[in-house]
């Protein structure tokens, strides 16, 4: 059964002052001999966010409560800006055609899927993109960038390219984008005291991504 999602954008100006980021879950074994053995118990990392933080008035406040309510807790889920990681390049530059590698061709696949790589010198991590920001893709095989909607189509759901013709083999397909994190709340339940939160408490509102 798919996941249930609204395709729509969390407030973005609570989003950009909300707190979080990602999180792994390593299991630390220690021998009989002292040593230690580490073991990666989830193969992607998964972004927790509070989203209270971001909150400064009571009608930021009333907009998510109303949003809150329309996603019904924890049972939709929605689009999620992350600040400090929300496109295919650096912060303060501009997505590129030639940002991230994301396949090679082989004269027969038309589809490929929006990745963005994380370090490169030991050992880099590959992360699915499936919600790109739409407009914001841009594509290139072989250096050269390609026209969106005649010679490839983008899946702003998916984050899937899909290529009118086959890349030619060992054709390298890169791509540019900003991109959104799919997210639920992680709770049924907002507990606000409005007291405190106009005494200047800020409440807790969780968020936990999706993982595809």
């Amino acid at each position: 059964m798919p996941v249930a999602f609204h395709d729509i954008l969390f407030p973005i100006s609570v989003a950009l002052s909300g707190s979080g980021g990602p999180e792994r879950k390593t299991e630390i074994v220690i021998t009989g001999s002292g040593r230690e053995e580490r073991i990666a118990r989830w193969a992607d990392s998964r972004r927790s966010y509070d989203a209270g933080s971001g909150v400064k008035t009571l009608t930021e406040l009333a907009g998510v409560v109303n949003f809150f309510e329309e996603r019904r807790g924890r049972l939709y889920g929605f689009r999620w800006r992350d600040r400090i990681d929300f496109q295919s390049c650096s912060l303060g530059q501009t997505p590129a055609p030639q940002d991230q590698v994301i396949g090679t061709g082989d004269g027969t696949t038309t589809q490929f899927q929006l990745t963005k790589t994380y370090g490169g010198a030991f050992a880099p991590y590959v992360r699915t993109i499936t919600k790109p920001v739409a407009g914001s893709v841009r594509v290139a095989v072989k250096g050269s960038e390609v026209a969106l909607g005649a010679a490839v189509n983008v899946d702003a759901t998916s984050g899937k390219l899909t290529f009118v013709q086959p890349p030619a083999t060992g054709a390298t397909i890169t791509a540019g984008f900003q991109f959104d994190v799919p997210v639920r709340f992680d709770t049924d339940q907002l507990s606000i005291d409005f007291a405190a939160f106009v005494a200047g408490e800020i409440p807790k509102i969780p968020l936990v991504e999706i993982i595809p």
